[in-house]
């Protein structure tokens, strides 16, 4: 798995988790549980990662999307 999108702000974690969905492309969050250790405070980003063969794609419905991947 590639990382897609590293970010604090959750409504964009969603907004590109909903595209990729319609895309056909899966997606695994990560550090989901971390914000339980930061006290829920959204200092530490998560990252969505998607599989190698989809990362491509994944990349261009962000961009496609104005989703600043940060790359």
């Amino acid at each position: 798995m590639l990382e897609l999108l590293r970010t604090n702000d959750p409504t964009v974690l969603a907004f590109a988790k909903a595209l990729l969905d319609g895309e056909g492309i899966e997606t695994f969050e990560l550090d989901v549980n971390m914000s339980a250790l930061e006290g829920s405070i959204g200092i530490l980003p998560r990252r969505l990662m998607v599989r190698r063969d989809d990362h491509a794609q994944a990349v261009r419905a962000m961009r496609d999307n104005d989703i600043d991947l940060g790359q």
